[in-house]
């Protein structure tokens, strides 16, 4: 018997459930799809324009070793200079949005109001703002994308010291005045987990610092400082939105959140410890930050296993904390199965505090396809299921997808034209906004999705070995040539 088109297209949609073709149109109304970004990964220009020194400067010319290749952000993809040939692109593209991190040391190049303010800084970001503006894609603007201004942290530690909030609430009130009348979402932090973790745990990430078994630096203590340094990251969140709601938000009329990172986290087996060990996987790596932020407080497992060493909120601090969102700003990459850590490590650090085990194999098999970097598998329902869990769990704030991505390795001996030809990278984004789709149905708030990243760039501690761009960036003459993955997202939002 033959079978009828219709019913041939719904029994390939319930065994490819990705071959159900989704577009813009799919989703809804005012949904928002644009790609991300960061200073210090694309800009380059590290002493042009007034700019400071900023903590990624120092850590890439003095830790050797520390990033793969040797590189470092000095001239990084250069869109310092270049930025009204890429606007035209993601014009080409069709973008609604990008999102983009505004360097503090460009700003204040000594860090504080008392060091000056750059007025080059501050025409550049306009400069890039009205270019954004006038080619109809809306300005989703980063305050603190991890390049710190080495000025403070050579003064007082940076984020060690409770000093910090308040240079970090001066900083945030210029960008505010001088950006505010066109940028209407606002990001205080991106991914404070990975940089009190990266800085101050493992040591991979400016300023590089920990203790053994961790990772190898000269100074630290991985126990204790990641607790101490995400504490004050919160605390500057509070502060800068506490700032813009009674300063700013009447008459701009903006928006204000946090973007948080965290891996999905399944049960290695069907167990209660193993259970409970997702869960507490979970509290670690995003109720460190989200639970604070949406509820006042660190999670129970946090404050149980911690102790003392896991800083208190004042009363005060904790209702500043307590609904200081208007959305949150979701960065999912992969899934990682998790089992109950049997025998209590004698190791005082993070790493081991939250008595659990991860890894993406199971019975023999990955959980996904491995990208170039190693932690990346590539699980797209667990998007989703992360969506569900936060809905459920947090009374369903509105979210946006600030990163979504998967990188290749840079294989200078592979041709252009192969280069450019990235299958995978389609099929990673057809999956993830399939189930990102299917979270919405559901009544997940998300307003907008960001994969990231636009262009190949500068890619932190694996510095140019790695490739996570649309586009395709030829290190050696800067020249953008989009991959095939950037062709397949114009045709998405033309719909």
């Amino acid at each position: 018997m033959a079978l009828s088109p219709s019913l041939l297209v719904l029994i390939v949609a319930l065994v490819f459930p990705f071959a159900e073709a989704l577009n813009r149109s799919s989703f809804p109304p005012g949904f928002i799809f644009g790609v991300a970004s960061s200073a210090y990964q694309y800009e380059g220009a590290a002493k042009e324009g007034g700019r400071g020194l900023s903590n990624w400067d120092v850590f890439t010319h003095t830790q050797p070793g520390k990033i793969f290749d040797g590189s470092n952000g000095d001239v990084a993809i250069d869109q310092y200079h270049l930025y009204k040939d890429d606007v035209k692109l993601m014009k080409y593209l069709g973008l609604d949005a990008y999102r983009l991190s505004i360097a503090w040391p460009r700003i204040l190049p000594k860090g504080t109001l008392e060091g000056g303010v750059n007025r080059a800084g501050i025409d550049h970001y306009n400069s890039l703002i009205n270019e954004l503006l006038a080619n109809g894609i809306q300005p989703f603007v980063t305050l603190f994308h991890w390049d710190l201004p080495q000025a403070l942290e050579d003064a007082y530690g940076g984020f060690l010291s409770p000093n910090i909030v308040k240079d970090y609430t001066d900083y945030v009130d210029v960008c505010f005045r001088e950006f505010g009348d066109r940028v209407k979402h606002w990001i205080t932090l991106n991914e404070p987990y990975s940089y009190a973790f990266g800085g101050y745990v493992a040591g991979i990430f400016a300023p590089g610092r920990c203790s053994k078994p961790d990772g190898n630096c000269t100074a630290g203590n991985s126990g204790t400082e990641g607790y101490v340094v995400a504490h004050h990251l919160l605390l500057s969140h509070a502060s800068a939105v506490k700032l813009y709601r009674e300063k700013y938000k009447a008459y701009q009329k903006g928006v204000i959140g946090v973007t948080l990172v965290t891996h999905w986290m399944i049960p290695y087996s069907s167990s209660r410890s193993n259970d409970d060990a997702a869960q507490r996987a979970l509290d670690f790596m995003f109720g460190w930050f989200w639970d604070p932020i949406a509820l006042g407080d660190y999670p129970f497992s946090m404050r149980a296993l911690v102790g003392g060493r896991l800083p208190k909120f004042t009363k005060e601090q904790s209702l500043l904390l307590k609904g200081s969102y208007d959305f949150l700003g979701l960065n999912y990459y992969t899934t990682n199965y998790v089992l109950h850590a049997t025998s209590k490590s004698n190791v005082v650090s993070y790493s081991t505090d939250s008595q659990t085990n991860q890894t993406a194999v199971r019975n023999g098999k990955l959980i996904g396809p491995e990208a170039a970097s190693d932690f990346l598998h590539v699980y797209p329902k667990g998007l989703e299921d992360l969506l569900l869990y936060i809905k459920k769990r947090y009374n369903s704030p509105v979210i946006y997808i600030t990163e979504n991505g998967i990188d290749e390795f840079n294989n200078a001996s592979v041709p252009l034209k192969e280069s450019l030809n990235d299958p995978m990278r389609v099929d990673f984004y057809k999956g993830h906004t399939y189930y990102l789709h299917r979270a919405i149905q559901k009544g997940v708030n998300v307003k907008g999705y960001f994969p990231w990243t636009f262009l190949d760039d500068f890619e932190w501690n694996s510095g140019f070995t790695v490739r996570f761009g649309f586009v395709f960036v030829d290190y050696k003459t800067l020249k953008r040539y989009p991959k095939r993955s950037a062709y397949w997202y114009k045709n998405f939002l033309k719909g």
